[in-house]
């Protein structure tokens, strides 16, 4: 995953995070974040985005390294988000000659990012548009709302590389050796897992494409294999699972919903289930909702509270609703000494997803598992399986 080299005349000029601690400020990134630049050494020079303004000094000298004492001709903007627009203005001052390559909705936000007036600099690009610059021929690919409504994606003819924008990208750094998968499903799902329709469309437009290298804006540079790279990101965006599992998602106060949470993920693997058991209290709802986009099933254990449901569980179904989850079968516990609410507060939360099927029976316990309460979830257990 640390391989920089693109090629010759394309070069990496991004860098590596590794003291933030949220990533927008509320997604842990334990591993840092990348802010990938490129670099296309032609008879024109090209700079591939910016950075994060924490790294603006950093890149810059990148960049000049990796310059030779030539000066840029383009600069291509991509995406306007902080993250990767932060060193534009500074960039535009040590190059004060060089021209903005990007869309009308680009030119149109840029004002609220830079105090520059770039209207001299504009070099505007429409969908299939290209733009030569020797060797090497960019063509631009519209991809609004993935996620914002200006990004746009950038395809090099001759190399044959896309240069996907925040698709395909991860939470890490490049130095970061783990696997692709759960970092880029986290940071999919809860960047832009509300715009699958959107990525389904651009999609599409990919599968016109020859690409034999994928270059995002986090994350790895992909080179291999990329059939297994794009057929994830069409069915995540097509809110299909990934694998067939049961999620078991358990909001507990003093432990007796988690008890029964447990012996329900317990005779679940007997029964040779893949199963995974998370307590919400403790995991947060951002990593949460990457795993019920995994999964075929999710059962939800909670207590009632304040004649709702327990706070942490609250937040991810909110979470849950606000990504567009949807295609799932789900079974409910719900618990409560007096009032057990949790099971109808539970279904009306999901009742605006689509294709969602509630499993019955909705599970009631009175405080602690009990004989009649444990045959109700053997039901359960049964239907879930079917």
């Amino acid at each position: 995953m640390s391989d920089k080299y693109i090629s010759e005349n394309i070069k990496y000029i991004g860098v590596d995070d590794k003291t933030i601690d949220l990533f927008e400020n509320q997604y842990i990134v334990k591993n840092g974040i990348a802010y990938n630049s490129y670099l296309i050494l032609d008879d024109k020079v090209v700079i591939m985005d910016t950075v994060d303004k924490r790294k603006t000094d950093e890149w810059l000298g990148n960049l000049e390294k990796s310059l030779e004492g030539r000066n840029p001709d383009y600069l291509v903007i991509s995406h306007l988000e902080p993250d990767h627009s932060g060193s534009i203005g500074a960039v535009l001052k040590k190059y004060p000659e060089m021209k903005i390559v990007s869309n009308e909705k680009v030119f149109a936000f840029l004002p609220q990012f830079i105090d520059e007036d770039v209207s001299n600099k504009q070099v505007i690009v429409n969908e299939g548009d290209t733009l030569n610059i020797g060797k090497h021929t960019l063509q631009f690919i519209m991809a609004p709302m993935v996620h914002w409504p200006e990004v746009m994606l950038t395809y090099e003819q001759t190399e044959k590389i896309l240069f996907s924008a925040d698709a395909f990208g991860k939470f890490g750094t490049l130095d970061t050796e783990e696997p692709w998968i759960d970092e880029a499903r986290r940071y999919f799902i809860n960047i832009v897992g509300k715009y699958g329709m959107q990525v389904q469309s651009v999609l599409k437009k990919a599968g016109n494409l020859d690409i034999k290298m994928i270059c995002a804006l986090h994350g790895p540079i992909l080179k291999e294999n990329l059939g297994y790279y794009i057929n994830l990101y069409d069915t995540w965006s097509k809110y299909e699972p990934e694998e067939e599992g049961i999620l078991v998602v358990c909001g507990s106060l003093h432990g007796n919903t988690l008890e029964a949470a447990e012996k329900f993920a317990k005779d679940l693997e007997e029964k040779e289930n893949k199963v995974k058991l998370i307590d919400i209290a403790r995991t947060p709802a951002p990593d949460v909702v990457s795993e019920a986009f995994k999964y075929s099933k999710m059962c939800l254990a909670c207590v009632t509270y304040n004649m709702n449901i327990f706070p942490a569980m609250n937040a991810f179904l909110h979470l849950l609703r606000e990504k567009n989850y949807q295609n799932r079968k789900i079974g409910i516990i719900e618990n409560g000494t007096w009032a057990p609410n949790a099971g109808k507060v539970i279904k009306d939360m999901l009742s605006p997803l689509k294709n969602i099927e509630i499993i019955e029976p909705v599970v009631t316990i009175r405080t602690r598992l009990n004989k009649e309460s444990e045959e109700k979830m053997k039901e359960l257990e049964e239907n879930i399986n079917k």
